[in-house]
């Protein structure tokens, strides 16, 4: 009877152990649940908190948030968010200021602080970060003929670029027809015709004090910098022929393609395609790296970030604030995830000596040039871009547009859109 009564109470004290226990749910897509799995399961090891990830599609993230805020409640209690959400949900989530310590502030780039502030608060903690940096075919550039070649016919050494000059002579250099049928088969680059971050970043490096929007509000796309940009970007299909005709059907997956398949010498694209470069691919073991490219204004980029926020209808904020702070002081934690990211600089910096982490030191630099900053933190920012930006870069691509009466028409819809 008593060993009967002592199992009984133990049963109790287990119960009563499991009701305590608290369990916090996060939504995210599917590489975010990757890079935040190891962080999660330390983070319950230490704590005795249940990390429970919901994985859905990129915009089953906003969808599904968004239709938890209309309904009024909320089944969770973090929502990992990408940065051109931020404006949109800021209203819905809770204030994590107080995260925000001298030692994180400290170790995250500028930019992912900044753009962690919406009005006045600081809505969500950042848990990666990427950006775009230089791609270069190393085999190529180590070539001894082709560095005499190049050196003939520039009167520099061939060198990964730092410059926009320096980009398009290297990219008519490498075009060329291999098989000598008549029709170029090798490019130097390629130009993106489906996304407007890469121009952004040059408007950066041009010098401009924001992109699309200054940080009144104040609609600046038609100004020099942003003029300057875009007649960079668009000159090396325009002006050069050192791209793939096709620009208005080329996104980053065509772009990555292209370069994996051995078609073109460089690219500008994400710093996590280092990594993942197949094994199988004509490139691989021969990709070098370098910080994205200079303006006026100096390295620049558009970075990628994604933040962790609070709804402000969890039945578990500390909890889920708990995990937040605990996930930023462990950040390095992601890295060994397949997409190999993350947001502070001590993370990467612990793995930027590593082999096959070549990608980390050009993407601090990249991420923590002064010149770097976000997207305007605005709840109209997509709509700005579909309506607005994306339909002027792809006119400009026309070749036949005049660049500066293109941003002008833009600014015009953007004023539309705002008012």
């Amino acid at each position: 009877m008593n060993r009967l009564l002592s199992a009984s109470a133990l049963a109790l004290v287990f119960m009563a152990a499991s009701a305590r226990a608290e369990t916090i749910n996060v939504l995210v897509e599917g590489g975010g649940e990757m890079l935040q799995k190891a962080v999660a399961e330390k983070f319950t090891a230490e704590t005795g908190i249940e990390v429970k990830f919901t994985v859905v599609p990129y915009q089953g993230v906003f969808d599904k948030f968004s239709a938890e805020i209309a309904s009024g409640s909320s089944a969770f209690d973090v929502v990992t968010i990408d940065v051109v959400w931020n404006a949109k949900f800021a209203k819905h989530v809770e204030d994590l200021s107080a995260l925000f310590t001298d030692a994180v502030r400290a170790d995250l780039p500028p930019a992912l602080l900044a753009d962690a502030k919406v009005g006045d608060k600081l809505i969500g903690m950042p848990t990666w970060a990427n950006a775009e940096i230089v791609f270069y075919r190393k085999d190529l550039f180590d070539k001894p003929e082709e560095k005499e070649a190049f050196q003939a016919k520039y009167g520099s050494p061939l060198a990964p670029p730092k410059t926009w000059q320096q980009w398009r002579d290297i990219a008519k250099f490498f075009t060329r027809d291999t098989d000598s049928d008549g029709k170029v088969d090798f490019w130097g680059t390629d130009t993106i015709g489906t996304f407007s971050e890469e121009w952004m970043a040059h408007v950066l490096q041009a010098g401009s004090p924001g992109v699309i929007l200054d940080k009144d509000g104040k609609v600046i796309i038609d100004n020099e910098a942003h003029k300057k940009a875009l007649e960079f970007y668009i000159a090396p299909h325009c002006t050069d022929h050192s791209v793939p005709e096709n620009v208005n059907e080329i996104g980053w997956g065509e772009a990555q393609n292209l370069f994996y398949q051995g078609k073109t010498a460089m690219m500008k694209f994400w710093a996590h395609a280092y990594k993942m470069t197949p094994e199988d691919s004509k490139v691989s073991g021969n990709v070098g790296v370098a910080p994205m490219l200079a303006g006026d204004a100096g390295i620049a980029a558009i970075p990628g970030p994604w933040y962790n926020v609070v709804p402000s209808t969890s039945q578990h904020k500390e909890a889920a604030k708990k995990f937040i702070a605990f996930a930023i002081a462990n950040n390095a934690l992601g890295i060994e995830a397949p997409l190999g990211l993350a947001a502070t600089n001590s993370a990467y910096s612990s793995y930027a000596s590593k082999p096959g982490y070549e990608h980390f030191t050009p993407l601090l630099e990249t991420l923590g040039a002064p010149a770097t900053q976000g997207r305007p933190i605005n709840e109209k920012y997509q709509e700005i871009v579909d309506e607005a930006v994306l339909p002027a870069v792809q006119q400009a691509l026309t070749c036949k547009a005049d660049v500066g009466e293109v941003l002008t028409e833009a600014k015009e819809t953007i004023e539309d859109i705002l008012d």
